[in-house]
């Protein structure tokens, strides 16, 4: 009997390297290389060493000190590693200058995110998307890259003279990026069409930082069997759905998640997509209260919606996953300063919900814990725009 061969590629091994600077300690570090570390295994290698180096200005050549690069060097010779993954972004002259000495593959933050968007782009859309994110990220790193790109526009005669292997490429890549752009205003007509067609719905979008339970949240209120996994980025596409609360009909999105440090290309090139956040009535946005850096993320999720111009919209902070919350629990005679990993459940709800009124609401979508409150909550933020915008449909109250 013929044995089996196992085809499955064997996952990559992966080192992370952050820095510590004047915008981040090192206890920042520490929470950025975790999120790093979760955007590696999201992406199919294993992290298994992290790096860590004190840099107030990055060195132009080389981002980090000789001595630490040297340190990575025999650690990636010695142990088996196929990648160097870098919390930053790195120049095109650093990546080749870091990738000389290391001789393994080396991504850079951004790189590594657009590698994830390419593997969990399902729809055409998404697809166009982020391969147009992609060839932005590439034509400024293709000096030194050994890229041989087809030559679809190729032949005799096609190359002007003197012209370099390197100018084909960019202008290749140039040409690339110019017709995903017209494909995407395409898509983009289209989708305006469709949003048109909805007709004149409440519409409630929900945004949040990646992996806070956006999908199980729709999931919850639709009645659907959206995609929802413990990764990140498991939604890419926007997906809409008609929901009913009592007698009130609306209309719910689930839109990408956010990530500190989120490439620009990806948000120039996702702006389409989000035109379902900044169209909407409501914004519902989830925040993962289990998670130790909560607050930052709410203060990224912030700024990115205000560069997608959606700061105007009536928006409520639904913190979920209270199911998950944990905290330090000090004794009384503890004369130590009380921090936010000291504070209970009930301590933080008191502060936030004094810090933004009736604006916020604290659930578990996973355990249906307080699932009736929000419903209620959001039913009467629907009912209230209902009013206003249908003034004579009294049948519906």
């Amino acid at each position: 009997m013929p044995k089996h061969i196992d085809t499955t590629p064997k996952p990559e091994n992966a080192v992370l390297v952050g820095v510590i600077n004047q915008e981040q300690d090192s206890k920042q570090v520490q929470e950025y290389l975790e999120e790093l570390a979760f955007l590696t295994e999201t992406a199919g290698a294993i992290p298994v060493k992290q790096f860590t180096q004190k840099v107030n200005i990055p060195n132009t050549r080389t981002f980090i000190g000789e001595g630490k690069l040297a340190e990575i060097e025999y650690y990636v010779k010695d142990n088996d590693i196929d990648l160097v993954i870098f919390d930053d972004d790195l120049s095109p002259t650093q990546l080749r200058n870091i990738e000389k000495v290391l001789q393994c593959k080396l991504l850079d933050r951004t790189n590594l995110i657009l590698d994830i968007f390419a593997k969990r782009a399902q729809t055409a859309h998404a697809k166009t998307q982020v391969e147009l994110a992609q060839y932005e990220y590439l034509l400024p790193r293709l000096a030194g890259m050994w890229t041989h790109l087809e030559r679809q526009r190729g032949g005799i005669g096609f190359r002007g003279p003197g012209e370099t292997e390197i100018e084909t490429d960019r202008r290749i890549v140039r040409d690339k990026i110019a017709r995903l752009k017209e494909q995407l205003k395409k898509i983009d007509k289209q989708k305006a069409t469709q949003r048109k067609n909805r007709g004149k719905m409440i519409r409630v979008a929900l945004v949040g930082y990646t992996n806070v339970g956006k999908s199980t949240i729709m999931n919850m209120l639709s009645k659907s069997d959206i995609f929802a996994e413990n990764k990140l980025f498991a939604t890419l596409d926007t997906t809409v759905r008609k929901v009913v609360i009592g007698n009130l009909p609306f209309l719910l999105s689930d839109t990408v998640g956010f990530i500190r440090k989120l490439p620009h290309s990806i948000v120039e090139s996702f702006k389409s997509t989000l035109d379902e956040v900044r169209e909407s009535d409501i914004l519902l946005h989830v925040v993962d209260i289990s998670h130790p850096n909560f607050e930052e993320q709410i203060h990224v999720v912030q700024e990115t919606l205000k560069e997608i111009g959606a700061v105007d919209t009536e928006s409520y902070i639904i913190f979920n996953k209270i199911d998950a919350y944990t905290y330090d629990k000090k004794d009384e005679d503890d004369l130590t300063p009380k921090t936010k990993a000291n504070y209970s459940l009930e301590e933080l709800k008191k502060t936030w919900m004094a810090k933004n009124n009736e604006h916020c609401i604290f659930i578990s979508a996973k355990q249906k814990e307080n699932v009736d409150i929000f419903k209620q909550m959001l039913y009467d933020k629907v009912k209230e725009i209902h009013a206003i915008r249908y003034p004579y449909n009294d049948f519906l109250y």
